[in-house]
């Protein structure tokens, strides 16, 4: 019996098996590119008869490259669209970010170490305090201050609502891809 670790977006374990043999035993992944930088995360749905050997395997794979996360294979869609096509969504802020401290007067190469260095560190803060992000942005908005101002702007824009969408709308093309 051979095990198979597919990254095919939208690809169902049970596709597989119809194409592999009943008998294949699949785990199903999808990680991201931060993987190149040893930052990534990979979601992983486990197929029947996958022995824990085989999981550890797979686990042992995407942890080279970053973090892995277990998930029911109902929920790779929604992996997809958040984690999966989350990169160029923050490449797209940082980018936004820069352009607008070239806008303020800084250089583009100083504007784009600053948001992403930004970006890194707030993530980071996450990752490693365990508070709530929107804890954490209150422990920036001072009262009356320029982050509760540009925070009011981009609630202004829909930021979170553009976001939602976008996740939203790229789960439903991965379903579409898979269907």
């Amino acid at each position: 019996d051979q095990l198979v670790i597919s990254v095919a977006a939208g690809v169902t374990i049970c596709r597989l098996r119809e194409l592999c043999g009943q008998t294949t035993r699949v785990v199903r992944a999808m990680p991201n590119t931060p993987a190149m930088v040893g930052e990534g995360i990979a979601a992983l749905a486990i197929g029947p008869n996958v022995e824990t050997s085989a999981v550890d395997c797979a686990r042992r794979i995407f942890e080279s490259v970053g973090r892995v996360v277990s998930i029911e294979e109902r929920l790779m869609d929604a992996v997809t669209g958040l984690s999966g096509s989350g990169p160029a969504y923050v490449f797209l802020m940082i980018e936004a970010m820069a352009d607008g401290g070239v806008k303020m007067g800084l250089s583009r190469e100083t504007a784009s170490l600053l948001a992403a260095q930004t970006v890194l560190g707030a993530a980071r803060m996450v990752l490693e305090t365990g508070q709530h992000p929107a804890r954490l942005k209150d422990q920036v908005a001072s009262p009356g201050g320029t982050t509760i101002a540009g925070l009011h702007r981009l609630e202004q824009g829909g930021i979170r609502a553009v976001l939602i969408d976008a996740i939203e709308t790229a789960t439903k093309r991965s379903q579409e891809l898979g269907g």
